[in-house]
């Protein structure tokens, strides 16, 4: 992955989202139409803290967020998710 350049808003998290799995546990391969959108993944950039709401997390961290968050952005042919803060369930 290459650095990426450019700055986040104040309150929004850049995160990679992990990849969807491609078959089951019991090996059944999951066709790309039946694939669910990842629920979690790892912070890749941070915005600054808004005035009254501290930012907690950081660049690392690997991050829960719910199933309709965020924006998808496709920089230096990655994908990416731009999600805010608020929209972050748990960070592990």
């Amino acid at each position: 992955m290459s650095t990426l350049k450019g700055k986040i808003l104040a309150g929004k998290v850049l995160v990679k989202p992990e990849t969807a799995e491609e078959k089951t546990a019991s090996g059944i391969f999951i066709p790309d139409s039946a694939k669910e959108k990842p629920l979690k993944g790892k912070v890749v950039m941070t915005g600054a803290a808004k005035k009254d709401e501290p930012m907690e997390v950081k660049s690392g961290d690997m991050v829960f967020f719910g199933k309709y968050s965020g924006t998808e952005l496709n920089i230096d042919s990655e994908d990416y998710l731009l999600i805010s803060q608020n929209d972050i369930l748990y960070i592990a």
